[in-house]
């Protein structure tokens, strides 16, 4: 009687690679679902998971000197939209500028430019007298403020502001300085809280549609400069 093996026959290697190959397709299929209802499911507090986005530390208290000789602090300001800028009355080209933008989006607002308050805060207080800069201020348009005060005074200002400024060598005359300085001008809504910025290079058209679009979410409504 001949004998017959109880051994079973081994499955082809090409089977054995395609279930090898079915089974981690599988589970990575499984570690992607599993992936996607972690992130899509609330958290243990039943709370949905929500990206969020920092806020802008720019802007803050300060106490400065206006052109007659008044003390003032943001708190003066409240209740308006405010248009922060920054830089000195030597300044050569950049400040002049940015001035004078400013001063044609006030007039482009017309009546309503009394809704916002545009300051003018320098960052070379040993020449800028609160007298000085307000004439300054003034031959732009007479509704920007001009805001001094003591070396003291103007660095807490500009670290607020995030404003870089630094006196640097006039090597053409000796004993004089320029000052280097950032030229962002800082939208700040009614509350003194951080709006947008511009370049001084900002169209005064498109400044314009900003302040304005500041003064009605605020709802100022002054009128007159």
């Amino acid at each position: 009687m001949s004998k017959t093996s109880d051994t079973k026959s081994a499955p082809p290697a090409g089977a054995s690679r395609r279930t090898l190959l079915l089974a981690l397709l599988v589970g990575l299929a499984a570690g992607v679902m599993t992936a996607v209802l972690v992130f899509a499911l609330p958290d243990q507090t039943g709370a949905p998971k929500t990206e969020t986005t920092g806020k802008a530390l720019v802007g803050g208290p300060f106490s400065l000197v206006d052109a007659t000789g008044k003390r003032v602090t943001e708190k003066d300001f409240a209740g308006k939209p405010m248009l922060v800028y920054f830089g000195f009355t030597n300044c050569p080209d950049v400040c002049p500028a940015g001035l004078q933008v400013i001063a044609a989006a006030l007039d482009r607002l017309g009546d309503k430019a009394g809704g916002v308050t545009p300051v003018f805060i320098t960052v070379d207080p040993e020449r800028d007298t609160p007298e000085l800069l307000g004439k300054y201020v003034a031959s732009f348009h007479k509704g920007i403020v001009g805001l001094s005060g003591s070396p003291e005074d103007i660095a807490g200002v500009t670290k607020a502001y995030r404003v870089y400024a630094k006196k640097v060598p006039d090597e053409t005359q000796p004993g004089q300085y320029n000052v280097d300085h950032s030229s962002f001008m800082y939208l700040m809504d009614a509350k003194g809280e951080f709006v947008k910025h511009f370049p001084h290079s900002v169209d005064a058209a498109k400044l314009a549609d900003d302040l304005a679009a500041a003064m009605q979410t605020s709802g100022a409504t002054a009128t007159g400069l």
